[in-house]
């Protein structure tokens, strides 16, 4: 039986999504990692790299932050009950204090996310 190190590859290191066109349409001033609250076909869809987030962009829900226009495949092995909406609104999991800088800063000098 071998041992898991370190240096096991089979493991998937995350999955990350960019967005090419919009660092070649708009100045990028800073950048914020965060998750994202998916169901489980989305996280299989995901992994299987059927995700676009070419028209997506984020919104302020009140103190939450919001992905909007993301279209996620439908994952074909589910059923039909258990599949998710391709391009529904998903939150973004990020810290309290990031987000509420990030609205002020938005609110005060009229960037875009």
């Amino acid at each position: 039986m071998a041992k898991k190190g370190k240096g096991d590859s089979t493991q998937p290191k995350g999955v990350r999504i960019r967005n090419r066109k919009a660092f070649h349409d708009y100045e990028i001033l800073e950048k914020l990692e965060c998750g994202l609250a998916l169901v489980g076909t989305e996280v299989k869809s995901l992994r299987a790299g059927q995700a676009k987030v070419d028209e997506a962009y984020a919104r302020f829900d009140g103190d939450e932050l919001f992905l909007v226009g993301a279209n996620i495949a439908l994952y074909p092995q589910a059923g039909e009950q258990m599949q998710h909406h391709p391009t529904r609104k998903r939150k973004l999991l990020a810290r309290r204090r990031q987000l509420h800088a990030l609205k002020i800063r938005v609110q005060q000098k009229g960037l875009t996310l």
